[in-house]
C-alpha cells in the first residue's frame, strides 16, 4: 500500500491526517490477518508506511512548527520523543516471528503509542501550524512532504528523529533498507 495521492489532498494537514487513517487500517489489517503470510505483508506495508511517514514530518513539518509557532520548540520535542519509543517499538517487533503471541501483545502496545502520537499531532502541532503558516505554504509543503517520503528510509531509525539527521543518515539508511526490502522480496 502506498501512501495516499498528495492530489487528493488539499493541504499537508488533509494529507497526514489520510496518512494516519491509513496507518489506523493497517494496525487493524496486521491484527485481523488470518495467517502469517497475510500478516506479514500487512505489516510490512505499516512498517513501511510509519517509517516513511514519520520520516517526512521530520524533515519538513517538525521544522517549519519550530519556526513558525509559538512554543513550536516544546511541541515538536514531544512529538519527537514519541516518535523515538515509536521507533524503538517498530524496531523491536521486527525481530518477532510474525505468528508468535509476543509479536501480537507489541504490536497492540505500539498501536496504542502510535494513535496517542497521532492525535497529539493533529490536536497540538497540526492545528498551530494550521493557525501559523498560509494556506499557499500548507500546499507547499504537502509538495515538500511527498519529496521526502520518496527519499526516506523503509525501516524505523531510532536516534534519527531531526530534519538535519535525516537529511545526513537518511539518503544511506533508505538505500539500505530499500536494498533489504528487495533481497527480503527476492528469498520469499
Amino acid at each position: 500500500m502506498s501512501a495516499p495521492s498528495i492530489s487528493s489532498a488539499r493541504d499537508v494537514i488533509d494529507y497526514l491526517k489520510t496518512q494516519h487513517e491509513t496507518i489506523k487500517a493497517l494496525f487493524v489489517e496486521v491484527l485481523d490477518a488470518a495467517d502469517a503470510e497475510t500478516r506479514q505483508d500487512a505489516f510490512t506495508r505499516l512498517r513501511t508506511m510509519l517509517a516513511v511517514h514519520e520520516t517526512a514530518e521530520e524533515m519538513v513539518v517538525h521544522p517549519r512548527v519550530r519556526r513558525k509557532v509559538d512554543g513550536g520548540q516544546a511541541i515538536v520535542d514531544a512529538r519527537l520523543a514519541e516518535e523515538h519509543d515509536a521507533k524503538v517499538l517498530l524496531r523491536d517487533i521486527e525481530e518477532l516471528p510474525i505468528d508468535s503471541a509476543e509479536f501480537g501483545k507489541a504490536l497492540i502496545h505500539l498501536q496504542g503509542a502510535v494513535l496517542t502520537h497521532a492525535a497529539n499531532e493533529e490536536e497540538l502541532e497540526f492545528t498551530a501550524l494550521e493557525e501559523a503558516v498560509s494556506e499557499d505554504e500548507l500546499a507547499k509543503l504537502a509538495d515538500a512532504v511527498a519529496v521526502a517520503e520518496r527519499i526516506a528510509p523503509t525501516h524505523p531509525h531510532p536516534g534519527v528523529e531531526s530534519g538535519a539527521a535525516n537529511f545526513a543518515a537518511g539518503p544511506f539508511a533508505s538505500v539500505l533498507d530499500r536494498a533489504r526490502d528487495a533481497l527480503s522480496a527476492f528469498r520469499s
